[in-house]
């Protein structure tokens, strides 16, 4: 039986190999800081023929080629999410219940099942019908059984549902349709999942034989659910294994196929070039005499500014980089959450500087307050939500917690002013450019760029920025998955991104086609 054994083990997306870690410093060995020469740069290791990102003239891109980088898209965008979402499964999709679509299924196959159970009750019995639906049953348990094994079974399966003698025993009215019916409930208990345990017995209690067959397709449906999902689960671990060269081929196929799919990831990276080299001059450093105009900008330090925007990205207006379509919903729910974080720390802060003296030595009371924020704030990202008037009621509620606290223990209660200013001061934090709200900003900004300086995030986490002590700890769990999505994308598209780099940071034409052998070692 191919679902009673034990699953294999399986590993998270969080749990990478150290060899896998070094993927990225192999494909982008010519990204490194400027510790190392920039003849790095123009070497070929990774790289071959010519690139999207070059100033050759546009080909022009067939239909053909574009579905196929469509198909090709749609299967990259699948195995990655097999391999790094571990409680990925299939589900079976579930018409709306009053919609039209809903309506004509319901109304086709109960006309399909009326004419059967006319043709079972006619005198005598017509069995076309029946014989049919026989048919398919043995294609599907036939299907259940693991190829090379199962051959006793097998060959059972074919001689109880063989079409031809049913339909030679339907000649003479000597089908016993119970019987086969019994048959293959019988075969369905050996081969399904314990989880459908309950819908065999459920079979077996079925009197009427129409209602049966209908029954015995429905628990056949999630059968094949079963089996699908049993078989992502077992071929998890390759796809981990080789997620990283398959997502690299397949994207230099997607590359080949339409040569402009690498304009946004081309426009991503530029923005953080522009803004970096905006930061140098801000600062007065200018290049030596003699040496070129454009000052020296570290390629991993601009990647990873780049890959920080993306947690600041807007998901409504902004084109999301090619190289990142797979994790970009994983992305904009990192995004969602960090966004209600700032707040909550924004508003702890406050809290602590207006009555640090009262709530001091009372953590209970700051959990509490922190639960009331987080419960508010839920569904903040959303176009209805009103910020303001949300915080000015954490405000409130704020203070009602606070008074709570004060009279349990005889204290006096706080004034209407305080309680004002306090309210004041959290609906202020509506304003992006509110000073709490930007220092909380690049005190976070700065953990999460730490946090992409390690090589092993899960192993040493740096140390956590002051005033964000309140949601350390749903700060560094959200760190590190967004640092496994980081390396591994690195690890992947990190031969494209040095060719980019290499045409922003040194006016180079890049040079094209990824080696995707390159990091198969």
């Amino acid at each position: 039986m191919p679902f009673n054994g034990g699953e294999k083990r399986c590993v998270g997306e969080d749990q990478q190999s150290d060899s896998d870690s070094s993927r990225f410093s192999e494909s982008m060995a010519s990204l490194s800081d400027y510790e190392c020469s920039r003849q790095s740069f123009t070497s070929d290791s990774s790289s071959k023929s010519s690139s999207p990102a070059s100033a050759s003239p546009p080909r022009v891109v067939t239909f053909d080629e574009v579905m196929g980088a469509a198909r090709n898209l749609e299967n990259m965008t699948l195995v990655h999410e097999i391999a790094v979402n571990e409680n990925f499964q299939l589900k079976k999709d579930a018409l709306p219940e009053n919609s039209l679509a809903s309506r004509v299924k319901r109304i086709v196959h109960q006309a399909y099942w009326d004419v059967l159970e006319s043709e079972l009750n006619a005198d005598p019995p017509e069995y076309d019908h029946a014989i049919k639906l026989f048919e398919e049953i043995r294609e599907i348990l036939l299907s259940f059984l693991i190829p090379g094994s199962g051959n006793r079974l097998r060959n059972q399966i074919c001689e109880v549902l063989d079409t031809d003698l049913i339909r030679q025993q339907a000649e003479h009215s000597a089908v016993d349709i119970q019987g086969l019916a019994n048959y293959i409930i019988s075969t369905m208990g050996k081969l399904c999942a314990p989880v459908r345990d309950d819908d065999i017995r459920k079979l077996k209690a079925t009197g009427n034989i129409v209602e049966l067959l209908r029954q015995i397709f429905h628990v056949l449906d999630l059968m094949n659910m079963d089996m699908a999902n049993f078989l992502i689960r077992s071929f998890r671990p390759h796809f981990q294994r080789q997620l990283v060269d398959y997502e690299r081929t397949k994207f230099q196929e997607i590359l080949e196929e339409t040569p402009s799919a690498l304009d946004k990831t081309t426009k991503w990276i530029k923005e953080s070039v522009n803004e970096e080299l905006l930061s140098v001059s801000e600062t007065g450093l200018t290049p030596a005499a003699g040496t070129s105009s454009k000052p020296h900008l570290s390629p991993t330090l601009v990647l990873n500014n780049s890959y920080l925007k993306l947690l600041q990205w807007d998901y409504q207006k902004k084109e999301f980089p090619e190289t990142l379509i797979t994790d970009e919903a994983r992305l904009q729910e990192l995004t969602e959450k960090l966004n209600q974080l700032k707040i909550i720390a924004c508003l702890s802060l406050i809290t602590n500087n207006m009555l640090g003296a009262i709530t001091e030595g009372l953590p209970e009371l700051a959990d509490r307050l922190k639960r009331v924020s987080a419960v508010l704030l839920e569904g903040m990202n959303k176009e209805t939500f009103n910020l303001k008037e949300v915080l000015n009621s954490v405000g409130v509620q704020t203070c009602a917690e606070v008074n709570k606290t004060l009279v349990e223990r005889g204290l006096p209660t706080l004034n209407a002013e305080v309680q004002a200013n306090l309210v004041g001061q959290f609906s202020s934090i509506e304003k992006e450019d509110n000073p709490i709200r930007s220092l909380i900003d690049k005190r976070i900004q700065l953990y999460l760029k730490s946090l992409l300086g390690l090589p092993s995030p899960q192993k040493c986490l740096p140390p956590m920025p002051g005033g964000l002590a309140v949601i350390q700890q749903e700060l560094e769990v959200l760190g590190c998955q967004y640092a496994n999505i980081v390396n591994l994308n690195k690890q992947v598209y990190g031969p494209f991104y040095a060719n980019i780099l290499r045409k922003l940071l040194f006016g180079e034409e890049a040079t094209g086609k990824t080696d995707t052998s390159s990091s198969a070692n």
